[in-house]
C-alpha cells in the first residue's frame, strides 16, 4: 500500500512549493533539514521564513533555497516597535502565501514570546486561506500552549516526539500516555483537537486523524540522528501536497494528511536505513537526506 500510494503521489504534475516558517540565532540546520528535504524529493520550490540573524547561515548551507530575514527577536527590537514590526511579517508572508502548498511550522523556531505571536499570526492567516501545515519542533509548543491555532483545522499535521505527545496528551486529554491502549488514546487525542492529523513518531510512526489510525514500520534504523524529525516534516509537506492534487482529481481516496504522513515516513525510514547501511554509527542528517533522491527512486522508479 505504501509503495502504491509513493507512486501515485510522485506523478502528480506540479510538484509543490513548500515553505518553512523557522530558524533563530541558535537554531539553524533544522530549518535546512527541512527546506532542503522537500527539494530532494522533488518540490518545485523551497522558502525559509526566518529571523535576519538566521538568514545568511542558512543561504550559506545553500543557494537552492529562498530564505526570507523577515522575523525578529525580542532581544533586537525595542517594545513600542513590536506592533510595526508584526504588521510588517505579516504583510511580507502575505505576498507569498497564496502560492504555498504547504507551510512547514516550527523547525529551528526558538521560543522567543514576540517571534512565537509573530508565527501565531502567520498560522491564522495560513489557516484563513485554507493552507496545509506541518506543525514540528517549538511549532508543537507554541500549538500546545495555544490550541485554537489547529482546533478544528483538519489540514493541520502535528509530528511529536515522545516528549511532545505527552504533553499534548497531557493538554488535551489531561492524562498520562498510556502505550496498552496507544491507538486509542491517539485517536482520542487528533479528535479531541478537533480532527487534525497526528503523526506519532517512534520506534514505529502511528498516525491518526480521529477516525482512523495507521502505523508505518516499514524499513528503519537503528541509529536515531538529530535531524531526522526535520527530514520528516519537509517530506510530509511534499506528499501531502501531492495527495491534495491527486486527492482533487478523485485519484485516491484516503484522507490526504493521512497518506501524506504514511508516505513521507516511510520514504524517511527507508533513506534512513539505507543511510546506516553505508555510514553505520556515524551516520548523520545529511547523509540521510543525500539518500531521499535514491530511496524514492527504488521506491517508485520514473
Amino acid at each position: 500500500m505504501v509503495l502504491l500510494d509513493c507512486y501515485i503521489l510522485s506523478s502528480v504534475s506540479q510538484s509543490g512549493k513548500i515553505a518553512v516558517v523557522g530558524g533563530c540565532r541558535e537554531y539553524t540546520g533544522a530549518p535546512y533539514f527541512s527546506a532542503i528535504s522537500a527539494l530532494k524529493i522533488g518540490a518545485d520550490l523551497s522558502h525559509v521564513f526566518c529571523t535576519k540573524d538566521a538568514a545568511p547561515v542558512i543561504k550559506s548551507y545553500s543557494p537552492e533555497l529562498i530564505v526570507h530575514p523577515i522575523l525578529e527577536e525580542s532581544y533586537s527590537i525595542r517594545d513600542e516597535e513590536k506592533s510595526s514590526i508584526s504588521a510588517k511579517v505579516i504583510t511580507e508572508v502575505e505576498k507569498w502565501m497564496e502560492r504555498f502548498d504547504c507551510l512547514v511550522v516550527g523547525p529551528g523556531l526558538g521560543r522567543d514570546p514576540f517571534l512565537l505571536d509573530c508565527v501565531s499570526n502567520i498560522m491564522k492567516h495560513a489557516r484563513e486561506r485554507n493552507v496545509p501545515m506541518v506543525i514540528d519542533g517549538d511549532g508543537l509548543y507554541l500549538v500546545t500552549n495555544c490550541l485554537d491555532l489547529v482546533s478544528g483545522y483538519p489540514l493541520a499535521v502535528l509530528t511529536p516526539n515522545v516528549n511532545e505527545y505527552k504533553r499534548l496528551v497531557q493538554k488535551v486529554l489531561n492524562s498520562e500516555v498510556n502505550d496498552e491502549n496507544g491507538t486509542d488514546q491517539l485517536l482520542s487525542l487528533a479528535k479531541g483537537i478537533g480532527g487534525v492529523t497526528i503523526l506519532r513518531k517512534g520506534k514505529s510512526d502511528f498516525v491518526s486523524d480521529g477516525k482512523t489510525a495507521c502505523a508505518v514500520s516499514i524499513y528503519g534504523s537503528p541509529r536515531r540522528c538529530g535531524g531526522q524529525g526535520d527530514i520528516l516534516s519537509g517530506s510530509v509537506a511534499v506528499f501531502l501536497s501531492w495527495a491534495r492534487q491527486c486527492a482533487a482529481k478523485g485519484e485516491v481516496s484516503m484522507n490526504p494528511t493521512i497518506l501524506g504522513c504514511v508516505a513521507g515516513s516511510a520514504l524517511l525510514r527507508y533513506a534512513a536505513s539505507m543511510a546506516f547501511d553505508n555510514k553505520k554509527r556515524s551516520t548523520l542528517t545529511g547523509d540521510i537526506i543525500e539518500c531521499l533522491g535514491r530511496s524514492l527512486q527504488e521506491i517508485c522508479p520514473v
